[in-house]
């Protein structure tokens, strides 16, 4: 019998389709949901317990609702901090997170001088220093936490003006020049960062790596559902939630071109909305 349960995206806003593109090119045939709990975006702003306990409540009712074949968790402050508890919760469900991409940036670095850009939660995180202390010990990590980038980055994917005045100071404590070394690897850790990757170039002091995990966390999403994959394209179109009910036309023009169609109705989004 032909598996037609989706396979659900998760992020605070819009990010998570940089990582939803990537899937969409490995899986043609499966299924797809994205979920961007844009009602509470920027979530890298929320106390942890309160965020952790919204993250369990969300997909108490996701999963409820929507029986998915698999989980991605397409935001690096929802998984650093939700995934393990999430998996404990719901052990039926295969869950693939995002965390900084810090393993494969100690890895090619020339310089040894690595930042990781990312949102205050993720920069603060436990889990984040032991990735350093795992993968990147023999090299030098700055950690550069943005309140504005992901909020910038949803204005520039809605076709707002964002300056390069505003994108400068978010990303300038990213380089680093140390006994002759120069940063030459920054890890976008949020998946917002990627949309705006072309313009960093453009405004660096000098060349990086911009360094983007979300053809990797596909490919780690094929290795999870395995036999599961669907060999049959699905005749039900891929769908996207905004847990803010918000119907803009500039974000349903956004959705249409990554395959998306904005699911109607709220009594379809999780209870705590």
């Amino acid at each position: 019998m032909k598996d037609v349960r989706p396979v659900l995206f998760y992020d605070s806003g819009l990010g998570g389709l940089t990582v939803l593109r990537e899937a969409r090119y490995l899986l043609p045939c499966e299924r797809l949901l994205y979920v961007a709990d844009d009602a509470a975006f920027p979530i890298g702003r929320w106390p942890e317990e309160d965020l952790l306990v919204r993250l369990q409540d969300q997909f108490t009712r996701l999963i409820e609702d929507h029986d998915p074949k698999a989980v991605v968790i397409a935001c690096n402050t929802a998984f650093t901090l939700g995934g393990v508890a999430l998996r404990e919760a719901f052990p039926g469900v295969p869950f693939v997170g995002t965390v900084p991409a810090i393993k494969p940036a100690a890895e090619r670095t020339a310089s040894g001088l690595i930042s990781v850009l990312a949102t205050p939660g993720t920069v603060r995180r436990a889990y984040t220093r032991s990735l350093i202390e795992s993968f990147a010990a023999q090299c030098h990590v700055r950690l550069v936490g943005s309140d504005n980038l992901a909020e910038l980055a949803e204005q520039h994917l809605r076709g707002e003006p964002v300056s390069d005045e505003a994108l400068l100071p978010e990303i300038s404590d990213c380089f680093l020049e140390q006994n002759g070394q120069r940063t030459d690897i920054v890890v976008l850790a949020c998946t917002h960062y990627p949309f705006l990757a072309n313009r960093f170039r453009k405004i660096a002091p000098w060349p990086v790596d911009w360094l983007d995990p979300a053809e990797a966390i596909a490919r780690q999403l094929v290795r999870v559902l395995g036999q599961d994959l669907a060999s049959v394209p699905s005749e039900s179109p891929d769908l996207a939630i905004l847990t803010s009910g918000a119907r803009k036309p500039a974000i349903e023009r956004l959705l249409a071109g990554f395959g998306l169609a904005l699911m109607p109705g709220r009594e379809l989004m999780p209870k705590s909305i």
